[in-house]
This record gives C-alpha cells, sequence and structure tokens, in this order.
C-alpha cells in the first residue's frame, strides 16, 4: 500500500538496494569489487579472493561484506583451471552478504526482509535445496566459521529470498548481477505490467550505486494496483509460466495467461498446416494447463501439450544458435531465414516472430554491409514494417512508456526519414510534403 501510493502522487520513486552480487548460477569468476569477468591472477591483499586491483579490493561492497569474513576465517579462494566457466566457490557471496547486512540493520530485516516470500516448502523438493546446503550452508557454518552466528534455517532463508525477489541488473563493464530492493519486490506480478524500473549505477559500490527509479508506464486511477513482471514479456504463454513455475514458485493466472489468444496478440499462437484447412490457427483449449489441447479455429485438427512443447523448444534452440554466432552481417541472413523458415508454422505476430523482428531491427542500419548508407529503400521499407510489427504487439504487453517501446520507435524513426528523402531527392515529393 505505501508503495502504491507514492508511485500515483508521483512520477517517479527511488528505492535503494540492501545489496548488489554477481549473478551467480552458471558465472565465471568476476572482481568482487566491480563485477567485471577476470582471470584471478590478481588477488585482494585482505582476503586472498579475486579482484581487478587495489581499486576493486576497497571498494565497500567488498570490503566491508566477504572479505573480512574471509580473511578471519583463513579462507582463501581456490585457483582454477578455466576462468572461463561457471565457479561454484561464488555460491556463498551473494548469501554471505545479505547475512551480514542483516547484522549490520537488524531493524530493517525485521521490517522488509524477513517478511520476503522463500516458498520453502517447494524449494525443498527441488535439486537447488541440496545444492545450496552443499555450496553455501556448509560453507559458511563450516569452513567460514559462522555456525555460531547463523543457523541453517536462516541461510536456507536468504537463499530463497535471493532466488524469488532479487531483480537483474547490468553492471558498468555488461555483466548481470542481481540486486535485492525489499519494497520494490512487493509488487505483484502480471505478464502486462503497469511499472517499469530502471538500475543506475556509478560503479563505485556505495550505498548509491545501483538505484533503482520505479515507475508508472500508464496512468493509473487511485487504488489501482500495481504490477510487474517477474518473466520476460515476449515469451509465449507455456514458457512463461514454466519460467515462473520452475524459477519463481508459483504459477501465473494472469489476464493474459488465462487467454488463448494472449489478449489478441496471438504471441502463442501456431497455423494450422492440415491439409485443405483454409487459414486456420491453432491454441490450447486451456493455456494454464500445459497439457491441454490445441485445437484449429477452422478444421478438427488436434495437438497436444506436449507437441506444442516440442515446437517451441526447437525454435528457441535454434534461435540461440543464431544468437550464439558472431555477430556480423550473416546473423541477419541467418535470422531472415530462421523467419522464413517457420513462416508456414507460426502465426504472424507469434512471440518467436517478435523476438526476431527486435533483432533484425536493430541490425538494419547498423551491421557491416548494411549500415544507413548502403541500405536500398526495400531494406528501409523492411525496417519499417518490423517496427510496425513489433509495435501491434507491444502495445498490448507492454503498454505506455517501456524502454522496449523506446528502442523500437528509435529504429522507426531512421528508415522514415531515409525513405521520405530519398522520395524528395528523386523529386516523388516536394518540400512541404517533405517537412510534414
Amino acid at each position: 500500500p505505501i508503495l502504491m501510493c507514492c508511485l500515483l502522487m508521483m512520477r517517479f520513486i527511488t528505492f535503494f538496494l540492501i545489496l548488489t552480487s554477481n549473478h551467480l548460477i552458471d558465472s565465471p569468476p568476476v572482481c568482487l569489487g566491480c563485477y567485471a569477468y577476470i582471470d584471478c591472477s590478481n588477488l585482494c591483499s585482505i582476503c586472498g579472493w579475486p579482484v581487478c586491483d587495489t581499486d576493486c579490493e576497497v571498494v565497500p561492497a567488498h570490503r566491508d561484506a566477504e572479505c573480512a569474513t574471509f580473511a578471519g576465517a583463513k579462507v582463501r579462494f581456490t585457483p582454477v583451471e578455466n576462468c572461463s566457466e561457471s565457479c561454484l566457490q561464488y555460491e556463498c557471496i551473494t548469501p554471505l552478504r545479505v547475512l551480514l547486512a542483516m547484522e549490520k540493520n537488524k531493524a530493517r530485516w525485521d521490517e522488509e526482509v524477513n517478511r520476503m516470500e522463500t516458498h520453502t516448502d517447494k524449494r525443498k523438493t527441488k535439486e537447488i535445496w541440496n545444492f545450496y546446503q552443499v555450496n553455501v550452508v556448509d560453507f559458511l557454518r563450516g569452513p567460514c566459521k559462522l555456525g555460531g552466528k547463523f543457523d541453517e534455517d536462516l541461510i536456507h532463508q536468504v537463499c530463497g529470498i535471493l532466488d524469488i525477489n532479487t531483480f537483474e541488473a547490468r553492471t558498468q563493464c555488461g555483466n548481470m548481477i542481481r540486486c535485492l530492493y525489499p519494497t520494490l519486490a512487493m509488487m505483484s506480478h502480471n505478464c502486462v505490467s503497469n511499472v517499469t524500473h530502471s538500475i543506475y549505477t556509478d560503479g563505485w559500490g556505495t550505498p548509491e550505486d545501483y538505484r533503482v527509479t520505479a515507475r508508472a508506464t500508464v496512468p493509473l486511477k487511485k487504488g489501482e494496483e500495481l504490477f510487474a513482471s517477474y518473466t520476460y514479456s515476449l515469451w509465449p504463454t507455456m514458457i512463461r509460466r514454466e519460467y515462473l513455475r520452475e524459477g519463481k514458485y508459483f504459477e501465473c493466472n494472469c489476464p493474459r495467461c488465462s487467454d488463448p489468444t494472449e489478449l489478441g496478440t496471438h504471441m502463442s499462437t501456431l497455423k494450422c498446416t492440415k491439409n485443405l484447412c483454409d487459414n486456420g490457427v491453432i491454441y490450447s483449449t486451456n493455456p494454464l494447463d500445459d497439457e491441454a489441447e490445441w485445437k484449429c479455429t477452422h478444421c478438427q485438427n488436434i495437438l497436444q501439450g506436449a507437441t506444442i512443447r516440442k515446437v517451441f523448444k526447437t525454435i528457441q534452440t535454434e534461435m540461440d544458435q543464431v544468437d550464439a554466432m558472431e555477430q556480423d552481417s550473416s546473423t541477419i541472413e541467418a535470422r531472415e531465414s530462421l523467419y522464413r523458415k517457420y513462416r508456414s508454422v507460426l502465426h504472424p505476430r507469434n512471440a518467436f516472430f517478435t523476438i526476431l523482428r527486435i533483432s533484425l531491427a536493430q541490425m538494419y542500419g547498423k551491421m557491416e554491409g548494411y549500415t544507413m548508407d548502403l541500405l536500398p529503400d526495400v531494406l528501409f521499407e523492411r525496417k519499417v514494417e518490423l517496427c510496425q510489427q513489433i509495435l501491434e504487439n507491444i502495445n498490448v504487453i507492454e503498454p505506455g512508456w517501456s524502454r522496449l517501446r523506446g528502442i523500437i520507435m528509435y529504429e522507426l524513426h531512421a528508415p522514415l526519414i531515409m525513405l521520405a528523402r530519398n522520395l524528395y531527392n528523386t523529386n516523388a515529393i516536394d518540400k512541404e510534403q517533405l517537412r510534414a
């Protein structure tokens, strides 16, 4: 309620975090001061854990947290052979920072953090519970000599709080980290959010660093509930709900997830490929049940939910392979080829097409061989078409002010200007029409 009132009275409100840390799952070693990827050749002179240099070893986020604990317990970083691979030694860093912050500000822990959702009963049935037991709980209570200060239940609680409630941010080095903002995390989830947030950093690890500003994306009435989205809005329903179920431990039943057409965007819809079916489309009979049948709107064609899941995973794998390619002009053709390949399978507004369009819209005009000065009118028109098709969907799933809308509007303006200029240069329009 407090958060809601603040956001309705003000366009912007800034929250300050409890901690930041590197996004640890599958993360290679990083500097514990600035979170840049490093080769682990330089270690903190006090605790013996990886930092870039002497400047980073005195960054408050490191110096005032794990550094003293590791130094006191004589727990030094064990060298790794390959610094590009994930490093399990880092798994304890984030929970330890929360526990130490709790000691420094018990009142804030009691008022804000201790009440945060952990879904402990569900997490106990997952592999992640044993993973944290070995790599976090046992390590902190054993080698780090914190068993007398923090019991197992508390450490597991902190691990759950971090898994469920943190927000991702990008460092100045470009790496992803996770941040804990207790007040911001109070907002309910909806796959069509009405609040967005921006996280700012100066890279110095001070209390002012990684501050977040949240704002309403659309006009709100007094008392209207605020929603954030804890998943990727561009994914189709089946994938969004699976992510929320496995990563956030809840089932999303929001209006978008409940609607087979995803509020008319058809981001989950497929084309019917059955012979003689004329323009039929296929969507779920019950999108809140992953095993429900998918039926064609025009004929009797029926597909099982498991079949749709395989189709989506196949397409996602191919898109991941394209994303992993070296980012040059060949990736444009690879994406266009993928687009053509699934044109007879996916609805024109399907989520996977939207994701491909966003990449293509940003590549046309920037990639070598496809810069603005080299593009023919037909590719300017293609870029315009891509942007307009993207906007059709984000008008619904990300209404109002959003980062994605800003990006697409920016990408749209350039080809429109270039097309108008080319028309003027060929005398197809006059100066007044150009200005209009």
